[in-house]
């Protein structure tokens, strides 16, 4: 059985997350993340798991594929204001070797087949150029 570990990167939320933000952040997702959710977590993407609101360092990141180095922002109006903001999560997230992609909600609400498509994408170009990455225990074995 394959024993979950959490990487050192991925520190506990500090004090000012750790008050139930991220659960709360859960529970009023946007009608826009709640879609994207259900088709990610319906492992429409493959076997790679994605976590949504997932707190890494001081930040929270939208989705988070931990195993596969990859995180999904869904930007609203809101983006347009904090863009400096937003570089610095992403040089932040980037830093840890994650991979990030930006995606408008419009592109979510209208555009789903191609956001899904540009995801699912990059995750086959990760495998392709890292073949061993998402190999879980026992996924090997023969049936």
């Amino acid at each position: 059985m394959h024993k979950r570990t959490t990487p050192k990167i991925f520190k506990r939320a500090t004090p000012a997350l750790a008050g139930g933000a991220r659960e709360e952040l859960r529970r009023e997702m946007t009608h826009q993340e709640r879609k994207l959710d259900a088709h990610l977590r319906a492992h429409r993407t493959g076997e790679v798991q994605f976590r949504p609101q997932h707190a890494i360092g001081n930040y929270i990141a939208d989705f988070c594929a931990p195993r596969r180095k990859l995180i999904v922002e869904l930007d609203g109006s809101q983006h347009l204001e904090q863009g400096e903001y937003d570089a610095e999560r992403t040089a932040f997230f980037e830093s840890k070797g994650y991979r990030v992609l930006r995606f408008w909600n419009n592109d979510v609400t209208n555009n789903l087949e191609s956001v899904l498509t540009v995801i699912w994408d990059t995750l086959k170009e990760q495998k392709d150029r890292n073949p061993g990455t998402d190999k879980r225990a026992g996924s090997d074995k023969e049936k």
